[in-house]
């Protein structure tokens, strides 16, 4: 199991889950610097002890193999968990050669030692430095909240309103500062995975030119090497794309908090006061209460975050009436009166704002629950699945096939913003769809393969459906290739007549593209990294959704390379429970798979025999009789029993949210620029990636 997500929304409750997932990350980032400054101590022994070499080695070699990578998210790409593999292979490397006692170690200092003391400094001691930020503006919030807290209500209301001013300027920058944090945090996690052990493979490889006798294992190591080096540029894109996004929330949080909160499953949940009653008078103790409406369940966690522990046992009570309190009858300001079926007495609480405890009382009185909903405010224009929808595709299709297959950087490079807007326009009119059967040679081909992505982000719904979003993701996290492609099989079975239609309109175009990807230096990898987002989006927008971008590229790369099986044949009935645990089973107990199993690699096309090709077109045959003799759609979507070999598998899929909120694909940032960028710093296989 991988690292909790940090949600930027947590920032706000600052709950006590919140902390001990922040409290997980700092663990991980300490173990890692240490780990580190030990591998620069080791590599320094290394260089310096000639006469020791063979010991040096060998404790080099056991430092890698100990050490284990841990990912973000419940699952890894298949380069993450190449690169998690990594250390174990340099370490067997290390362990062979030392029987060749090689003295000459020669700029080992600058491609290992100095990168990785690079990497500390720059990457976890500024970590660091956000954490001690974070934890002084923790402590002087609570500091100033409780002062606040304990203002007498007799005091000017002048007084009273100037220090609410000065706790909500406290709160505001408490609340960017946990943001920033936070951010700061799993960036640092993201970056590990290539720039820690870049070095270690530059190391490596500069060894092989100084070892006479390790000529054979030099060159027993090159596939390896070739494999790793595509993992770690493929976790370098889908990080460089992942950060952007992340960053984005960010900022979003940032401006408007309060409409990025989670949807909770409490009725309300915050910070309050309790009062107690001590021998020696009363005393008010700091709580995480959260309640329910259904089952009027309150519960109370005794938390104070500047110790970050507990300060006792939990309680729970069920609410029987609250009535607020009248600002005359106690010295404290914001309190009310909570009364429980299980509990005599009457508990006196304090909120932490005159809205604070507008929004308890709200909840409690048995109002409509307050929830922060994700508004989904992305523009519905008028593209549709339609006549006119297949054609504009099928158009851009053509003239891009026609006449800029080869051009380099295609469908990365974007057109300017404004003659994208316009084509579009021209190519969703009726009449010019009636007269015009082809695009005009006047538009560049970066301006159509802007317009064909923009075009499919307009439509309703992402192409591969929201309801089969979680299944997709799924489907590309399982163990073994096959499995991937057997399961996304059959989930593209599953979507609507045109969205198959078209989804398979398009991985034909892409295929032919990835065909010349040693012209346009467009692999299948990188057409999965800028169509995944396009064709996969999640319906809630947080954290955890944008590390699952990586997935959405893994399946739009297994229906590229597939897309002949998965479109043109009927999917095998699902298996059953035990044949699936049987089959995993087998996947772990077998190899590791080689770098041209993966999906992730450079595009090969499998050419089918001609007796499959006539299989496939009877079988094609035979589905379409199927599908005009029936309406499949109503089929797939009615409330009869469910098929064993439609529904089975995943039963999420029966439920479909009636609301959809922000895209996690927002337009492109370069394509709302008049001017589009011509250069990429970068190389176009190795460089930032549009989405």
């Amino acid at each position: 199991m991988g690292l909790p997500a940090l949600e930027f929304s947590d920032c706000c409750l600052d709950s006590p889950l919140f902390r001990e997932r922040l409290k997980s990350h700092e663990a991980e980032l300490d173990k890692t610097n240490k780990f580190i400054k030990e591998l620069i101590k080791d590599g320094k022994t290394l260089i310096a002890a000639l006469k020791n070499l063979s010991s040096a080695k060998r404790k080099f070699a056991d430092s890698l193999n100990d050490f284990k990578f841990r990912c973000i998210g419940d699952a890894e790409t298949d380069d993450e968990i190449c690169i998690a593999k990594s250390l174990q292979e340099f370490a067997a490397v290390l362990r062979n050669l030392e029987d060749e006692r090689i003295r000459m170690i020669e700029n080992a200092s600058e491609v290992l030692i100095t990168p990785l003391e690079k990497f500390r400094k720059e990457q976890i001691g500024a970590a660091k430095e956000a954490k001690k930020k974070y934890d002084k503006e923790t402590e002087k919030y609570c500091g100033v909240l409780e002062k606040h807290l304990n203002l007498s209500s007799k005091k000017k209301e002048s007084q009273l309103q100037e220090a609410d001013s000065q706790v909500d300027v406290v709160r505001q920058h408490f609340y960017e500062v946990s943001l920033e944090y936070v951010f700061k945090v799993q960036e640092v996690q993201e970056r590990k995975m290539f720039e820690f052990v870049e070095p270690l493979l530059a190391f490596l490889q500069g060894l092989f030119t100084f070892y006479h006798h390790g000529y054979e294992l030099a060159k027993d190591f090159s596939d390896f090497k070739t494999e790793l080096t595509i993992s770690i540029q493929n976790t370098r894109n889908r990080f460089e794309g992942t950060r952007s996004e992340v960053e984005s929330l960010m900022r979003k949080m940032k401006e408007n908090p309060h409409e990025h909160k989670n949807i909770s499953p409490y009725t309300m949940e915050g910070y309050l006061y309790v009062q107690e009653k001590r021998h020696f008078g009363t005393s008010w103790v700091k709580h995480y209460c959260t309640y329910q409406s259904d089952s009027k369940r309150i519960t109370m966690v005794p938390f104070d975050q500047k110790s970050g522990g507990k300060g006792g046992e939990d309680e729970t009570i069920i609410l029987k009436s609250c009535t607020r309190r009248k600002t005359d009858s106690i010295e404290k300001r914001f309190c009310f009166d909570v009364e429980a079926v299980d509990r005599p007495g009457v508990i006196t609480m304090q909120a932490l704002s005159e809205e604070d405890r507008r929004l308890w009382m709200e909840a409690m009185d048995g109002r409509e629950p307050v929830y922060n909903s994700n508004k989904d405010n992305q523009t519905e224009g008028t593209a549709q699945l339609d006549n006119m929808g297949f054609s504009i595709v099928k158009k851009c299709i053509h003239a891009v096939e026609t006449r800029g297959i080869n051009e380099q950087g295609l469908y990365r490079i974007v057109g300017v913003n404004s003659r994208v807007q316009r084509l579009l326009s021209i190519l969703m009119d009726p009449k010019a769809a009636e007269t015009e059967d082809e695009i005009s040679s006047e538009w560049e081909v970066k301006t159509i393969t802007s317009a064909l992505k923009t075009y499919l982000r307009m439509l309703p719904g992402p192409l591969m459906m929201y309801q089969f979003q979680r299944s997709f993701i799924k489907a590309a996290k399982l163990e073994n290739q096959e499995s991937r492609t057997s399961e996304i099989h059959s989930l593209v079975h599953r979507l609507p007549e045109k969205n198959r239609q078209m989804l398979q309109l398009l991985m034909n175009h892409l295929a032919n593209v990835a065909k010349n990807h040693k012209q346009n230096l467009m692999t299948v990898a990188n057409l999965g990294v800028v169509f995944g987002p396009t064709l996969m989006r999640p319906q809630e927008e947080t954290v955890a959704a944008i590390m699952d971008i990586k997935f959405q590229n893994i399946v739009v790369e297994i229906l590229i390379e597939n897309h002949e099986k998965i479109f043109n044949t009927v999917p095998e009935t699902p298996q059953s429970n035990c044949q699936l645990l049987l089959s995993r089973k087998r996947s772990m107990d077998s190899k590791p798979p080689s770098c041209s199993e993966r999906p992730l690699t450079l595009f090969h096309t499998a050419q089918p025999s001609e007796k499959q090709e006539n299989r496939n077109s009877i079988i094609n045959s035979s589905l379409e009789s199927v599908i005009s003799s029936s309406n499949i759609n109503s089929f797939l979507h009615s409330n009869s029993t469910p098929q064993s070999n439609m529904n089975s598998s995943d039963p999420d899929l029966e439920v479909v949210k009636p609301s959809r909120p922000n895209s996690l694909v927002p337009p492109d940032s370069t394509e709302a620029s008049e001017e589009p960028s011509t250069s990429d710093p970068t190389s176009l296989e190795g460089g930032s990636v549009d989405k």
